[in-house]
């Protein structure tokens, strides 16, 4: 069992001292779930004594008893006589949400607004992984197009993608001319659905010589899965991976409560 110091900070500790109308059953109740909503009190681990709440937060212990008596009805934490109270609540980080046309624009409007040297544009077999995700046959081909794209000069990102799904033909002089986004459309390519991951990764000698920094030096590593529906079914139409160089280039969202 994690220690309540461990759990909470000095200040969280002290909330519930203050003079305010909401009952002090609800506020502890409100500071352990967002412990077990946050993972930082973790599945399967046992939750401090109503005894060592009450000493630690300075109030009774029937105050304590109610707030996990909340947890339990909600579902949180299960309460065994004699084996102590244990979290049944499984964490797993949520995916942030937002507008994908808004997204598609601002990637678009970037496109358009940055310089682009495409370094490589042809038909290839993809990595294992990335011809599974895009489920294409054994010997199957994608598009492969490699570019560095830059603002005044500076080189900020490195982008590689594989693209299934493209009826036409196309140049790298297409990729130096018009935003992928354009050419997708072009050529009938609607995106219904895409996901991000971002991560860091240390810039290989490749990456460090084409975005003009150091071997090892930290780079922002950003993953997009783009999703065409078929027959009411989603495909991966296109898997890009890109690497950033952080002084040059910051990932910003804007999201705003949907009041529906």
């Amino acid at each position: 069992m994690q220690k309540i110091a461990e759990i909470f900070s000095e200040t969280q500790l002290k909330t519930l001292q203050q003079d305010i109308p909401t009952p002090l059953y609800f506020r502890l109740y409100s500071l352990l779930k967002n412990a077990i909503l946050d993972g930082t009190i973790e599945n399967g681990g046992q939750m401090p004594t109503e005894q060592q709440l009450a000493e630690n937060f300075s109030v009774s212990r029937i105050t304590a008893k109610r707030a996990m008596d909340e947890l339990a009805a909600e579902g949180m934490v299960e309460r065994r006589r004699g084996k102590g109270t244990h979290v049944t609540y499984e964490y797993s980080p949520q995916p942030v949400k937002a507008p994908l046309v808004e997204m598609l624009q601002e990637i678009e409007s970037m496109a358009r607004h940055t310089d682009v040297v495409v370094l490589e544009c042809k038909k290839q077999m993809p990595p294992g992984a990335v011809r599974e995700a895009l489920d294409l046959e054994d010997k199957e081909k994608a598009l492969h197009v490699v570019r560095v794209r830059s603002r005044d000069g500076q080189p900020f990102g490195y982008y590689s993608s594989w693209t299934n799904g493209l009826t036409k033909a196309v140049s790298k002089r297409d990729f130096q001319k018009s935003p992928r986004l354009a050419i997708f459309r072009k050529q009938g390519l609607k995106i219904t659905h895409v996901t991000q991951t971002i991560s860091a990764v240390a810039a290989s000698q490749e990456l460090a010589q084409h975005l003009e920094t150091a071997p090892g030096a930290p780079l922002i590593s950003l993953i997009r899965h783009s999703f065409e529906t078929r027959n009411g079914q989603e495909h991966l139409a296109d898997y890009l991976q890109v690497f950033y160089h952080p002084e040059r280039f910051q990932y910003r969202m804007d999201l705003q409560m949907d009041d529906r």
